[in-house]
């Protein structure tokens, strides 16, 4: 029975918009801590489970690790502690997103490059095509 502290899997997925069965493996891997059940064995979550849930949600959002995020709920559950770990694992991910930008940025400098040399004639003539293969032969 479904109590106003309690909701399903189903709510519990549709108010952090999150698939059932995403929400059923952040279980299995210990993300979320296992559910009470109702009389017919059915999973009720109560608001401790939409929280962490939320906050499981808004840090892969901004790209943590699954392991980032344990490591973050870990901290999270240990009030009293120093956020000094929680800064150390921002900063590292962060530095991770810059170093990704960073490759993305070249590529696209390089991609914009070997495009502005297409002269749109043949692919026998195709510098996209030549810059692909392997010492300039045909694929």
């Amino acid at each position: 029975m479904r109590t106003a502290s309690s909701m399903t899997i189903g709510s519990l997925a549709e108010a952090t918009q999150t698939r059932v069965e995403t929400v059923r493996w952040y279980e299995k891997v210990g993300l979320l801590p296992p559910p009470a059940r109702s009389s017919g064995n059915y999973r009720l979550y109560g608001p401790e489970h939409l929280r962490r849930l939320s906050f499981i949600r808004r840090g892969r959002a901004l790209g943590f690790t699954v392991e980032q995020i344990r490591d973050l709920l870990a901290l999270a559950d240990d009030r009293e502690r120093s956020c000094g770990e929680v800064d150390t694992i921002a900063r590292a991910h962060l530095a991770d997103v810059e170093r990704k930008l960073a490759d993305l940025t070249r590529l696209a400098s390089e991609l914009r490059e070997v495009i502005g040399q297409c002269g749109c004639g043949s692919v026998a003539d195709c510098r996209i095509i030549e810059t692909l293969s392997p010492l300039g032969e045909p694929a």
